[in-house]
């Protein structure tokens, strides 16, 4: 195996932890609006996340990274022509971060509310855009003979990418409802797991609609394996949320994620950028690749920081994992 098509593998494995990871605590800020009934049990909620999220938006930042270092070309079409959504998302996890830091810096009510839908909303359109940008990279769009997007932002709403969205959107917030519902004691425990199914339900039939579309557009016998795992791992979860058994619940909530990702993945390769014009000037882990040496130094400094990363966020995961319920919280004063 090539360094570029290790890299490739990398990528993608960087992109899978991110959205099994930002993925449930995008879930918990929709469920700001949809699960809680008053504000102590948004803080709940907000509190379930507290902790975790910023060490998760490292996954981005080194997934961005990588693709920039190690596929330059990628990066630079991907960039310029999404460049409307992915600002969009940048500017909604800026505020989204800001938020969660904010919030309870003045005691005032409609202060605190304020910030509690603005993560509301930089939690639901950031899941929602991350699916359409991965459904028009899957899915092929208007790249020329010398690599470069001469689409429009209005050719990235079609209908495989909007449903992507959907679908991002609706697993995301069931992955959320079950972590919620593994790190919650009381009544809102028991709503998120109500809520978890008709949310599992939901997103079980648009995933696997997606999923089957992806399949017959450019599906093969590995992305077919990963297709099965996937809807059968959500599935089980939806069996193992109503036993009672949260972990496992969101466990294969996680394999999910995981498998729709590799899916994906699996059936871009060895393109990571095809064009809908002429297969011939699609963007390849060959062509879009930095040289062998660039790629060697990054192997080596990915060897050396990627367990120390794991190591630090393992640790931070495991010093918070104790349930929480509003009996839990603070009397917060300025």
């Amino acid at each position: 195996m090539e360094l570029h098509d290790v890299w490739f593998v990398l990528i993608a494995v960087l992109w899978t932890g991110y959205f099994f990871l930002e993925g449930f605590d995008f879930g918990v800020g929709v469920l700001t609006k949809l699960l809680a009934r008053n504000r102590p049990e948004k803080r709940v909620l907000i509190n379930t996340i507290g902790p975790v999220w910023d060490g998760n938006e490292v996954w981005l930042l080194t997934a961005g990274g990588a693709t920039f270092a190690a596929f330059p070309e990628w990066y630079a079409t991907l960039f310029s022509g999404f460049y409307l959504p992915l600002l969009v998302i940048l500017v909604c996890l800026i505020v989204r971060g800001v938020a969660f830091e904010y919030r309870v810096k003045r005691p005032e009510e409609s202060w605190q509310r304020n910030w509690e839908t603005a993560i509301f909303w930089t939690s639901l359109i950031p899941a929602f855009l991350w699916g359409v940008a991965f459904g028009n990279i899957v899915h092929g769009v208007k790249i020329d003979r010398d690599l470069e997007y001469v689409g429009s932002v209005w050719d990235l709403l079609n209908p495989y990418a909007l449903l992507g969205g959907l679908v991002t959107l609706t697993l995301f917030t069931f992955h959320g409802t079950v972590f919620t519902a593994l790190k919650t004691v009381g009544e809102i425990r028991e709503r998120a797991r109500a809520l978890a199914l008709r949310a599992g339900l939901t997103t079980a039939v648009l995933a696997l609609v997606f999923l089957v579309w992806t399949q017959a557009h450019s599906g093969n016998g590995k992305s077919l394996v990963a297709l099965v795992v996937a809807v059968a791992a959500l599935v089980a979860a939806l069996v193992a949320n109503q036993a009672g058994r949260e972990g496992w619940s969101f466990a294969l909530s996680g394999v999910t994620i995981v498998a729709a990702v590799a899916m994906l993945f699996l059936t871009l390769f060895p393109n990571v950028m095809p064009s809908t014009l002429n297969a011939d000037w699609s963007l390849t882990v060959t062509n879009a690749s930095s040289s062998p040496y660039t790629l060697k130094i990054m192997t080596w400094l990915a060897v050396i920081a990627t367990p120390v990363v794991l190591l630090y966020q393992g640790w931070t995961y495991w010093v918070f994992r104790k349930r929480i319920g509003t009996q839990h919280l603070a009397d917060v004063a300025h």
